[in-house]
């Protein structure tokens, strides 16, 4: 038992970097699928929308980018024999941007592929999906940046 506590903080911080590039990944991956199906269809219809479709789908990508960033810094913080306040930071700042980008990128991936169907049937109007969607992305930069602050 004294062994794991000992390598509690140890523990706490890789399970912080996992929570952060995990969800974060999640949440994108499945947000990027949904979008690019919606995508396909349309492409298969109207090949020249290419370029608008793909800034759509990329919209729920920033999380994992985000996750990826938050991971990397806990990973730089990590040392063995590191203090419990540190790693209840990194854990914090861990969770809370894995959470958030997990819920963000499902949240937002909805929406951009509503913005898809905008596209499909008015793409002069396909700024507004994109707009739609990026009100969702400043919950994860609220994330990010609290992240950040906290594992630095």
């Amino acid at each position: 038992m004294s062994l794991f506590l000992n390598a509690l903080p140890e523990i706490m911080t890789i399970i912080g970097l996992f929570l952060a590039l995990l969800l974060c990944g999640i949440g994108s991956a499945k947000g990027a699928l949904m979008i690019g199906q919606a995508a396909a269809a349309l492409i298969s219809e109207h090949p020249d929308r290419f370029g608008q479709s793909l800034v759509l789908q990329m919209m729920s990508a920033s999380q994992g980018l985000y996750g990826f960033i938050v991971a990397f810094l806990i990973f730089m913080k990590f040392d063995v024999g590191m203090g419990f306040m540190d790693a209840l930071r990194c854990f914090s700042a861990g969770s809370l941007m894995g959470i958030a980008g997990w819920i963000t990128a499902d949240k937002q991936s909805i929406l951009a592929t509503a913005g898809i169907q905008i596209l499909a049937k008015q793409p002069e109007h396909s700024t507004k999906g994109v707009l739609y969607s990026a009100m969702i992305e400043t919950y994860a930069i609220f994330a990010f940046v609290i992240s950040v602050l906290i594992v630095l």
